[in-house]
């Protein structure tokens, strides 16, 4: 089954697809939100709203462990994941769907792993799925590479932070991407990020943006986003060999 973590501009998938069943899964780590299991282009495809119903959840009190652990009980394999994010290059702008190849990890406060009780440490050289990466990048109108800087919120970044990650290589700056790529390694999933970028990092812009700028920016990424996930879905085999499947198998324990 695929997965689908929707943060804001996602939801839309819920409106335009039939609604097989809605499930609440009991893992050891807590009850997940509701998922949303849906039938897209003759696939199934679960849906979890990352910040729970009505978005009510802010980003440094996200439960990504009962997510993930979720997702994986009911046989996801391969995930795509919607972030919302602040663009730190003037070329990068509002509108943008930006597909990360890497990270970097300023979260100072949640929990990294599901291997509480022994040592395990899994190789996040290239922490996201490169086969899952290159559906979404081929023949899509996308920036198809950029480090995520991942913050811990819920305050947004000042502006010398904001130059301190544009100086080490940062391209997108969000509050969600991170534990979720990690845990869902750890689990052996196949994981994508779709990053949706809704405006200027603090600093980036030598002008202030309007309100209206960033609704519009959001609703061509909420258009964009959609139509990116429906047909990448559709070209998904589901019978695709990945190394990310026998991570574990490598994993210094």
């Amino acid at each position: 089954m695929i997965g689908v973590i929707g943060g804001t501009g996602a939801e839309g998938i819920l409106d335009m697809y039939p609604l097989i069943e809605s499930r609440d899964i009991k893992t050891d780590y807590g009850v997940s939100p509701t998922i949303s299991i849906l039938e897209v282009e003759n696939r199934q495809v679960a849906y979890i709203p990352r910040h729970s119903k009505g978005h009510s959840t802010p980003p440094h009190m996200i439960n990504y462990r009962a997510n993930i652990e979720a997702l994986h009980l009911i046989g996801v394999s391969d995930v795509f994941a919607t972030n919302s994010v602040g663009s730190l290059d003037v070329d990068i702008q509002p509108g943008t769907l930006l597909i990360p190849d890497n990270f970097i990890d300023f979260t100072k406060n949640r929990v990294q792993t599901f291997y509480d009780d022994k040592v395990v440490h899994i190789d996040c050289t290239n922490p996201y799925c490169e086969g899952l990466r290159n559906l979404l990048i081929e023949g899509n109108d996308v920036c198809p590479r950029g480090i995520y800087i991942a913050t811990e919120g819920p305050r947004f970044e000042t502006g010398a932070e904001i130059q301190f990650y544009k100086s080490i290589g940062g391209k997108v700056v969000g509050m969600t991407g991170v534990p979720e790529v990690v845990l869902a390694r750890e689990k052996q999933m196949c994981y994508a990020s779709i990053c949706a970028v809704s405006n200027y990092a603090a600093s980036i812009s030598p002008t202030n943006l309007t309100v209206s700028e960033v609704v519009d920016a959001m609703k061509m990424c909420e258009e964009n986003l959609i139509e990116l996930l429906t047909s990448t879905i559709k070209k998904t085999d589901k019978n695709r060999d990945c190394s990310c499947k026998k991570l574990l198998n490598d994993a210094i324990i």
